[in-house]
């Protein structure tokens, strides 16, 4: 299985993902792909809530920020990627200048990496799109970028929930 979880900030989508991947019938590991890289006291702030969440959960932590492609987990584990906003992020800002589509196109080749390897791949993602503003060039890039993998993924996905208020809302497929 391959599921998008979305949603707003402290929407809920995290434990939400967790509870998914616990649920699933499942051979290999449970591991969690983190991707945010602790780049000052707000982002080890949230690490460390993630950390203390899942812990006692069975989860083994693969920190990888970048490059998923060369990720080298075990094959058919069930892998929880937390989250795609902060890779896409780390992607598209990690090269000058920006090049919203090599970060595509580097993504979506760890995206399906990780796919080849899990037996189920579960991937949350921030909820960015519906304030409707106007951004700087680089923002936009980011939004658009984070757009279009999410539309890909859920094209090509098996369960797409939008988590709103801790209440999954199924856009596609069916819960196990």
């Amino acid at each position: 299985m391959t599921a998008l979880i979305f949603g707003g900030a402290a929407s809920g989508k995290s434990e939400y993902g967790e509870r998914l991947a616990l649920s699933l019938p499942r051979r290999g590991e449970l591991l969690y792909l983190a991707t945010m890289e602790p780049a000052g006291g707000e982002a080890e702030a949230r690490i460390r809530r993630h950390r203390a969440l899942r812990a006692g959960k069975g989860f083994r932590t693969w920190e990888r920020s970048r490059n998923l492609a060369g990720c080298p987990l075990p094959e058919g584990g069930t892998v929880l990627l937390e989250d795609l906003g902060n890779l896409a992020a780390n992607e598209l800002f990690s090269c000058d200048p920006l090049d919203p589509e090599g970060a595509f196109s580097r993504i979506w080749a760890g995206l399906q990496h990780l796919r080849g390897r899990a037996e189920h791949l579960i991937v949350v993602s921030c909820d960015l799109h519906r304030d409707g503003e106007g951004y700087p060039p680089e923002t936009a890039a980011y939004l658009d970028l984070t757009a279009r993998l999410h539309r890909t993924l859920a094209a090509q996905g098996d369960l797409v929930a939008e988590v709103v208020c801790g209440l999954p809302v199924i856009w596609k497929g069916e819960t196990a």
